[in-house]
């Protein structure tokens, strides 16, 4: 039976025979909160969003699995950050407990983000703790919650379970990247989240599909994988990033004529993702 939370989240459940394999798109959400209050410009902030990422991996329930998305946006909260990733220099007040903030954080990509781009703030003000701890309740907390259950259940009733965490990327990472960048990432956290051969096994179909597939080579995996990949348990927990120039146009956010084929191929990758589940169970 599907589930949504409004404005918060959604979750598809297999058509037909369900097999213990869960993806889940956490940063494709788009709409934008009545109390987000941000002042940047729209078209700046929206070019945080994996646009279309859960359409891409819309077919997985034809396949057995499970799909869970937001639909809030990650610059407005972002469910791939732990609850002590905060950015200090955003709030005003004291924060109730301790925090650890990341080097992304520190440059204002944390939890709660501070900038769209390095040059330009979302807020003209500082965030309440009040306002942080509400985003936290409304969306970080019910986003990991169902993730958590969906995952949780199917390795209970099946011994594991196999998780693919959604996202893309822009095609230029920083002024240091050179030469041609990769088609798609793989991140399992150098080995930590999923066995080998899990994180093999997707590489090896998309190189047959003619992509470039580079393994935590940048994106690593960071807060969901971490949380859900306990590979000595049988919970296999992979990110999967995916150049957004390979469907889209990274300035206006429209589909590109490529869509389509990469859709495909995503979904040819969510069928044999599926027989690999089954022959591993």
């Amino acid at each position: 039976m599907d589930f949504e939370i409004p404005g918060v989240l959604w979750r598809r459940d297999p058509d037909g025979a369900e097999l213990p394999l869960v993806f889940d798109s956490p940063h494709s959400g788009s709409l934008y909160p009545e109390d987000f209050a941000f002042t940047c410009p729209l078209e700046t902030l929206r070019r945080a969003e994996d646009a279309y990422v859960d359409e891409l991996y819309a077919a997985a329930p034809n396949h057995g699995a499970t799909l869970i998305g937001a639909l809030f946006p990650r610059s407005y909260l972002d469910p791939n950050r732990a609850v002590d990733d905060i950015d200090t220099a955003l709030i005003d007040g004291e924060w109730p407990s301790p925090l650890r903030p990341s080097h992304n954080t520190r440059a204002g990509l944390g939890l709660v983000r501070r900038v769209a781009r390095p040059s330009t703030p979302i807020y003209d003000r500082k965030l309440t703790v009040d306002e942080v701890l509400g985003r936290i309740e409304r969306c970080h907390t019910p986003y990991h919650r169902v993730l958590d259950e969906a995952c949780g259940r199917l390795h209970q009733k099946y011994g594991a379970v196999w998780h693919i965490n959604c996202h893309s990327m822009p095609s230029k990472r920083s002024a240091r990247d050179i030469g041609r960048p990769a088609d798609f990432v793989l991140g399992d956290r150098d080995g930590t989240t999923c066995a080998k051969e899990f994180t093999e096994f997707v590489a090896g179909v998309l190189r047959r599909r003619g992509y470039d597939v580079r393994i935590n080579e940048i994106y690593k995996g960071v807060e969901i994988v971490k949380r859900q990949g306990r590979p000595a348990a049988g919970r296999h927990s992979l990110q999967i990033e995916v150049d957004r120039a390979l469907y889209m146009d990274q300035k206006t956010l429209n589909r590109n004529d490529n869509f389509t084929r990469l859709r495909d191929d995503i979904t040819h990758l969510i069928a044999m993702l599926g027989e690999f589940v089954r022959q591993h169970l």
